[in-house]
């Protein structure tokens, strides 16, 4: 979900006022985000995690190997009901999440702009805890669990309710820690890398600094930093690896993120933790012409 955060100067005896939230943008985004994975956004996701999970595989062998789960439909594996469902909900949960952040530390002196990081990577954060942590657990699963011979005729359903049965809400959390340090450094590097893109766009001079962005360098300065801030794909490699249902001679059955890292740097090396590095800024370029070029004309209809 897109969010703006304003940096306007503000006069530092008014004061400071909890952003509404209305709920109609919070539907529009719940819109947009399963728009978005129902389209483009799942056949990236699974993609990037074959390649993540499968270090071994190229782009080519990756995209073959999903294709032979059952054609087109191989790449839409974990959308229903887990991508449905972390769609239309983290949306909402940031949107809360960085409003009461940002209202906390604008409370206590903190400047516009230093109040907006935070609050998004505490909004960050705070989807990892709340949706996103078992979403994206079992939209692995549903990716690396065909590797299994006993989970070929399981229902997705029926093994989360076996995970929950025998480690609890733990259980289908795995992960959750890695997916709360991706999605806070995200939100930091996202904002801070698409304001210098939307400075440079802008080019140099007092009168260039206020102009307007048009649809187009809006979707371009966003792109960049979507896809600049896939530099954290590590973090993400580390989070597949220990959510991943695959069982290979030597891997631990337990994972920390630390011995999730050390176990992949063991066997792939440095560019072990970039793989599925391409797919993933394929995702955010989409994700952001989606949330910019369709969700600001929309928002602008119901405004």
């Amino acid at each position: 979900v897109k969010m703006a955060i304003d940096a306007t100067p503000v006069d530092p005896n008014t004061p400071f006022k909890k952003k509404t939230i209305k709920p109609i943008n919070i539907l529009i985004g719940a819109g947009l985000n399963i728009f978005e994975i129902t389209t483009l956004g799942q056949p990236f996701e699974v993609i990037k995690t074959q390649m993540a999970a499968n270090r071994g595989q190229s782009m080519v062998q990756s995209i073959a190997t999903v294709w032979s789960r059952g054609g087109v439909l191989g790449f839409y594996q974990g959308l229903i009901p887990w991508g449905w469902i972390e769609a239309a909900t983290k949306g909402g949960v940031l949107m809360f999440a960085v409003s009461e952040v940002e209202y906390r530390l604008r409370a206590v002196g903190a400047s516009s702009p230093v109040a907006g990081i935070l609050g998004g990577m505490g909004g960050g954060i705070c989807q990892a805890y709340t949706t996103m942590g078992f979403c994206t657990f079992m939209k692995t699963v549903e990716v690396t669990r065909h590797k299994v011979r006993r989970f070929r005729t399981d229902p997705s359903l029926m093994f989360a309710r076996e995970i929950f049965a025998k480690e609890g809400i733990k259980g289908i959390n795995k992960g959750v820690n890695a997916v709360a340090l991706r999605q806070m450094t995200n939100w930091g590097s996202r904002f801070g890398l698409s304001r210098i893109a939307e400075d440079v766009i802008r080019g140099k001079g007092d009168a260039n600094k206020k102009r307007k962005l048009s649809d187009w360098e809006k979707i371009a300065a966003s792109s960049i930093g979507g896809a600049l801030s896939c530099w954290n794909q590590p973090i993400e490699v580390i989070r597949i690896e220990m959510q991943s249902q695959l069982k290979l001679a030597g891997r631990p059955e337990k994972m920390t993120m630390a011995t999730a890292a050390s176990y992949i740097y063991k066997n792939n090396g440095l560019l072990g933790f970039y793989r599925g590095v391409t797919p993933r800024i394929g995702l955010s370029v989409y994700l952001t012409v989606c949330m910019v070029a369709i969700g600001d004309k929309v928002k602008a209809h119901f405004a």
